[in-house]
């Protein structure tokens, strides 16, 4: 059987096609990519670079977002969750792009950016379920979300289940289980799920 050379020309052309090849899936990649809209950071804050701030009564990130597209002199924001003390929902307009740094106070982003709410499967972010209670009661501090999911799953009368995080029911988070399931509607500071 014979041996096959290919000559170094030959071989120069094929590699240049190849390299087009590449060049050519990275530019598309890159334009797939520029095309995808920015989202904000749930869990994250972006300190410093403050501007402008506002109580945010709605207690809704979404209308931080929205101040933000509104203000030319704004690159980027950071909405805070009402406090435990009773304060309202803070939207900060900053002029940089500061850093991030996780913290469950907020949700930050950049001008342009839509908030878009983390998907868990079995829970129902910023989804309050009104009605059907079975009954309701007062986390204790730093149980969040799981905590009442999982009374609701312990109850077997309970078929849903919505949360509330500190500052929009009450000082504490609260904790509502439902015997019945009751269709969604958005709130923002409630969490909603379906157990059975």
């Amino acid at each position: 059987m014979g041996k096959c050379r290919l000559s170094g020309a030959v071989m120069a052309e094929a590699l240049a096609k190849v390299l087009a090849s590449v060049l050519a899936c990275a530019t598309l990649l890159s334009l797939a990519l520029a095309s995808v809209p920015a989202r904000a950071q749930t869990a994250f804050d972006r300190p410093g670079g403050d501007y402008f701030s506002a109580p945010v009564a709605s207690g809704d990130p979404e209308d931080c977002a929205l101040l933000c597209e509104r203000d030319r002199r704004c690159r980027s924001w950071s909405f805070s969750y009402p406090d435990v003390e009773g304060g309202s929902a803070v939207c900060w307009l900053k002029n940089t792009v500061p850093s991030r740094v996780p913290g469950s106070c907020c949700i930050s982003g950049v001008r342009g950016a839509g908030v878009i709410e983390p998907r868990v499967e079995g829970v129902e972010t910023s989804i309050d379920r009104p009605g059907g209670d079975l009954r309701n009661f007062e986390l204790k501090e730093g149980e969040g979300v799981e905590a009442c999911k999982a009374a609701c799953t312990a109850d077997n009368k309970c078929r849903a289940f919505t949360y509330a995080r500190p500052g929009y029911t009450g000082r504490e988070a609260r904790c509502y289980l439902k015997k019945e399931i009751k269709p969604p509607r958005r709130k923002a500071g409630f969490t909603s799920g379906v157990v059975r």
